[in-house]
């Protein structure tokens, strides 16, 4: 399976604080600089742990970000309830892929409960075949046809409207607390010249609370 990319901050992060807080205004990639104005889509961020599920048309893997990452007995047995080998035989007996989502709920990540307060589960916000990434509908045509659930479009916007939206907090789609944060794709995708997605990030956390 291959392993999900790095979501890029849309800023850069100050060294002289260990990387604490945003340089607000100085963009991380000249991309985001260059497209900010632009229409971006907005998907909620969801605090969990990062799982790749693969299919590969003889069996059905589940792993974590990294091949080193343990996934906890809890979410194991929620995924292999969710993904049956014999589900992917009926719905994709020759289409290999490899599903990218967010494991969340109770003790998965401090605010986990949040979510699930007695449970975990799988939302769904990438699908990978042929290696390439599906669009949106295609996303929510397979999530839909799984039976799982895909992270909530919050809306569209620039990328300056993506940060204040995130800097003031909103509520979480999906649980009791202030969304974790947004992620940000440009609302045609785009590849950088270097052949990498044009895809960033903001979390509330990356503003500092006068309380």
């Amino acid at each position: 399976m291959n392993k999900y990319h790095k979501i890029q901050t849309v800023y850069l992060r100050d060294p002289e604080n260990r990387f604490k807080t945003l340089l607000e205004g100085q963009f991380a990639l000249p991309e985001f600089e260059y497209l900010a104005s632009n229409q971006w889509s907005f998907t909620e961020k969801i605090d969990g742990t990062n799982i790749r599920v693969g299919w590969d048309c003889e069996q059905v893997l589940f792993g974590g970000r990294t091949g080193n990452t343990q996934i906890p007995t809890f979410l194991s047995a929620r995924l292999q309830e969710l993904f049956p080998m014999s589900k992917f035989i009926r719905l994709y007996p020759d289409t290999p892929m490899t599903l990218y989502g967010e494991g969340y709920g109770a003790k998965i990540q401090k605010g986990g409960g949040n979510y699930i307060p007695d449970g975990v589960d799988f939302i769904l916000f990438d699908v990978m075949i042929g290696g390439n990434y599906l669009e949106r509908h295609n996303v929510e045509d397979i999530a839909d046809k799984l039976k799982v659930e895909t992270v909530p479009v919050i809306g569209t916007g620039t990328l300056f409207e993506a940060v204040e939206m995130t800097r003031e907090g909103f509520q979480s789609t999906i649980g009791t607390q202030v969304a974790e944060g947004l992620v940000m794709r440009p609302v045609v995708e785009l590849m950088s010249r270097t052949g990498k997605r044009v895809i960033a990030k903001i979390k509330y956390k990356d503003f500092p609370r006068s309380f």
